[in-house]
């Protein structure tokens, strides 16, 4: 299990366009299999900068299936108006420190 995450500094776009292109681009993310789940957050005090966190099966997954598969191409033309607004984004291996309240 890999972890994407996606910073966004938003000067073009509000974040209330980000929440609505992400809301309409789930469906594409949620029906592939190489993805587990998704979290988009929006910074308290700072509204124009978000993270977008995807946690794949691998980043092959993500990478070569996802990417060459039927649900990146209509995901991608959704966000695609954002991406000059990426920051960063890049994949996290996740370490044995982590803990959730039950």
């Amino acid at each position: 299990m890999i972890v994407e995450y996606i910073r966004y500094e938003l000067n073009k776009h509000t974040t209330a366009e980000l929440l609505e292109a992400y809301r309409a681009a789930a469906s594409h993310l949620r029906e592939a299999p190489e993805c587990l789940g998704y979290e988009l957050s929006v910074r308290d005090d700072a509204p124009d900068l978000c993270i977008l966190r995807i946690t794949w099966r691998s980043a092959e997954a993500h990478m070569s299936q996802f990417r060459r598969g039927p649900h990146f191409p209509p995901f991608l033309e959704i966000i695609r108006p954002f991406i000059g607004e990426i920051a960063e984004m890049k994949h996290y291996s996740m370490s044995d420190v982590t803990w959730t309240r039950p």
